[in-house]
């Protein structure tokens, strides 16, 4: 398998390469897609993923244009992303237990899952029709990905099964535990997890939906694809993207009206509120009792918390690293499964990683808010609603799930078209807010 990843890295190396910007940012974009994370090409101790070449091929290309260079405007979303990136790359470096050498590689790789990431969307997303662009090309290419996913839930059988063999830190395992639920099988796809199969189409919709403005074929096309992309969300049969789908249907929903935004939000606070003072459960875990609509383990995420609570004198300063973290036992387990994006940033890099991670999401709604009221243009109002949508469905979900390997990454994609999306503030005209053919 090396050998045919090496391979498809020099082919779309050359694609990213030959291709305008926006749309070799979608090439990337779609190889995170379906090509697994776990298929990596090994030099010593180093496991270089397919999506790590390309990410640096890219960015490499963008930071050696001139002109892309000269479009790039620095945002406050790229200080508080630059932020975290140095902050959890330093304290891997200076706390984790482990040699330097290790701890280096493994920081390094996760700064070009992340930041890289990032940094190849913010360049080459650099105007309305870059973003336009690149939103129809992921779009189209997640409708073959939700096929797939219902083909693996409905009989069983993916094509990514046999693949996972050639994982060299899971050498042990065969093919993939196949998990069923409510009569479906769980559908995983190319990634590791079906969690983060759903995921991935959720995350996206929003970015679907908002096609409906992009002439009379996209009005109906982009319904027809909210519709696949839902279907591949339930496939997985998960119930934190299930969640992060209906929260992101809630709010697209209220964009038409918008006027019943603050009110929602004044009774869910009050009713937090009181569920804590009248019940004789902690808010979160009557609320996880409740978000579990297709089955699951929601009594794991509010016992996470309280642990987490408990134990906060243990990891509040510098986490516990890759250590694990000896949750297990009070949970029923021998290791410790910590779905909770937040707690993982906590876990790994302590309260300056959770600080980070709150400070990037409340960036980018705060941003997202002041561009949708400072705009005139209805169709620019629809995208910053849309991005908003997303950005509130993940403060949200990752109370209920944690994001690791491509969807990680697809997550910094996502950050990266907020990051641009003051491009299109700044740079748009009558003129631009037209039609862009794929």
């Amino acid at each position: 398998m090396q050998a045919i990843t090496l391979t498809l890295a020099a082919i779309v190396s050359c694609a990213v390469l030959l291709l305008r910007p926006a749309r070799a940012f979608s090439v990337f974009v779609i190889t995170l897609l379906f090509y697994p994370v776990y298929l990596v090409v090994r030099l010593g101790t180093l496991d270089i993923s397919l999506a790590r070449i390309i990410v640096a091929v890219l960015l490499l290309r963008c930071l050696l244009n001139a002109r892309l260079r000269a479009k790039f405007k620095w945002c406050r979303l790229d200080s508080w992303v630059t932020f975290g990136a140095i902050t959890n790359f330093c304290i891997a470096l200076a706390v984790w237990k482990m040699p330097m050498a290790k701890s280096f590689e493994n920081s390094s790789g996760h700064l070009m899952d992340t930041y890289f990431a990032y940094l190849a969307a913010r360049f080459c997303l650099t105007d309305y029709k870059a973003i336009v662009t690149s939103v129809k090309w992921i779009a189209v290419a997640l409708v073959p990905l939700a096929m797939l996913g219902v083909v693996e839930s409905y009989t069983g059988w993916g094509p990514y099964y046999q693949l996972v063999i050639y994982c060299p830190w899971q050498q042990q395992v065969s093919e993939p535990t196949l998990n069923i639920r409510s009569g479906f099988y769980r559908a995983i796809g190319p990634f590791s997890h079906p969690i983060l199969f759903g995921a991935a189409f959720a995350m996206f919709l929003p970015m679907a939906y908002w096609l409906r403005h992009q002439g009379r074929n996209w009005r109906v096309g982009s319904y027809i694809l909210i519709g696949i992309l839902a279907i591949g969300t339930l496939s997985s049969m998960s119930s934190g993207p299930v969640m992060m789908l209906v929260f992101v249907s809630c709010f697209l929903l209220l964009e038409h009206c918008k006027n019943y935004v603050k009110p929602i939000l004044i009774f869910s606070a009050i009713s937090c509120l009181l569920v804590e003072v009248l019940s004789n459960r902690t808010f979160y875990h009557v609320l996880v009792s409740y978000a579990n609509p297709i089955g699951g383990t929601g009594w794991h995420r509010a016992k996470l918390i309280d642990i987490a609570i408990e134990r906060f004198g243990e990891w509040w300063l510098m986490g516990y690293g890759m250590q694990d973290s000896g949750w297990g036992a009070a949970l029923g387990m021998t290791w410790t499964d910590i779905t909770n994006h937040y707690l993982v940033a906590g876990v790994k890099y302590g309260m300056l990683g959770v600080i980070a991670l709150c400070g990037v999401l409340a960036v980018s709604i705060s941003m997202l808010i002041r561009l949708h009221n400072s705009t005139k243009y209805p169709l620019l109002r629809s995208w910053y609603w849309a991005m908003g949508s997303i950005i509130v469905a993940f403060i949200i979900s990752f109370i209920g799930f944690c994001l690791f390997g491509q969807a990680n990454t697809l997550f910094y994609c996502i950050l990266g078209f907020v990051g641009s999306s003051a491009n299109i503030s700044l740079n748009s005209g009558r003129a631009q807010l037209k039609h862009i053919s794929l």
